[in-house]
């Protein structure tokens, strides 16, 4: 893979996650306690489980996957109905597993996006190579940031202005 290819995936990579780091934090803090953990029935999700299941997602697929951390996703446990951490810290370790994440992604070298991994050695998604897994992460956490999205506008009942801001 030419080198210029790689290096520009992994920038932009990283660069994304930090970017959705960004609009997941200011939906955050618009959210209080309660909103960050409502959740429309048990079949839905709130925002704070999402987030805690996007550092589980991160961990296992980067930090394990890539880096060869040991393990330690109890995915169950992501998406318990009753709050398991204060908001603000469901916010502090997604924060914190972001970033690790596109710090990272950043630093893979070349040669190694092409190297098999198996990060999830129960799941339905097998034997990716490092390209792959980073690119499933990156799109994980968009999609799941739009759904962070709505749900703030829809609690907040007002318009974010996250990508540009409107003319009033």
């Amino acid at each position: 893979m030419p080198n210029d290819v790689a290096a520009t995936f992994l920038a932009y990579s990283s660069t994304r996650l930090g970017q959705l780091q960004g609009a997941i934090a200011a939906c955050c803090d618009r959210l209080t306690e309660e909103q960050m953990w409502r959740r429309g029935g048990e079949h839905e999700n709130s925002v704070a489980n999402l987030l805690l299941h996007l550092a589980g997602n991160m961990r296992q697929w980067i930090m394990h996957g890539i880096a060869g951390v040991p393990d330690v996703r109890q995915r169950d446990a992501e998406f318990a109905t009753a709050a398991t951490h204060a908001a603000a810290q469901a916010c502090e370790i997604f924060n914190i597993t972001i970033a690790e994440a596109a710090a990272i992604i950043a630093a893979v070298p070349h040669e190694r996006l092409l190297e098999i991994i198996d990060p999830q050695p129960n799941g339905t998604w097998r034997n990716p190579t490092i390209l792959e897994a980073i690119y499933k992460v990156v799109a994980h956490v968009d999609h799941h940031a739009g759904q962070i999205i709505v749900l703030t506008k829809q609690m907040a009942a007002a318009d974010l202005d996250l990508s540009m801001p409107r003319k009033h």
